[in-house]
């Protein structure tokens, strides 16, 4: 029973104090696992942000233009990057505009460009472009197709996207003369 100040028996005490004991554990539970969504986050967002420094240092290095030129293969002469790595043309993509982004794009990376692309090796200068994309990164075009590596496509020579449909669409390895080369190749290299 209460008296004239309102304390309360005891019993009521050790009632609330068990209560509040049990809350205090699961206020401590939910603080530990905010602290670990938080802690899973900030990698995430590390790994992403290492993901995509190091795709866009691998499209283009800071003061070196971005090439395209040709190569032999057993698909015939095709287009590949400044490091022989083949170049491919997404037949989703209209009008000039990439319909690559996203999980796409971490398969089959754009080829970016920092300033105006450099055509060599017989490549013509006069095909070559860029597009801006969504993210605002210029993207390389050639006979107004935009230019992509990928990422299946580890060393200089494989052709191993040629004909893959991902994405919504088929991929294909571009001639010289900036067309889609449709023929296949048993062995997915020069």
């Amino acid at each position: 029973m209460a008296d004239g100040n309102n304390r309360r028996r005891p019993e009521s005490f050790s009632i609330d104090s068990s209560y509040r004991n049990a809350m205090a554990k699961q206020i401590g539970k939910e603080h530990e696992m905010k602290g670990l969504v938080l802690a899973i986050g900030t990698v995430v967002a590390a790994l992403t942000l290492t993901y995509g420094l190091g795709a866009a240092s691998a499209s283009s290095s800071s003061g070196t233009r971005t090439k395209v030129g040709v190569a032999s293969s057993q698909l015939g002469r095709i287009l590949v990057d400044g490091h022989g790595h083949t170049l491919y043309l997404f037949l989703k993509d209209k009008n000039g505009k990439s319909a690559c982004s996203g999980a796409c794009a971490a398969y089959w990376p754009a080829l970016i460009a920092s300033g105006k692309p450099h055509a060599f090796a017989g490549a013509k200068a006069s095909l070559l472009g860029t597009i801006r994309r969504a993210d605002g990164r210029r993207q390389v075009t050639y006979r107004h197709h935009p230019l992509y590596r990928f990422s299946g496509d580890t060393t200089k020579g494989l052709t191993s996207g040629q004909g893959l449909d991902d994405f919504g669409a088929k991929w294909w390895v571009v001639s010289p003369a900036g067309q889609k080369i449709v023929s296949a190749s048993s062995n997915p290299g020069y």
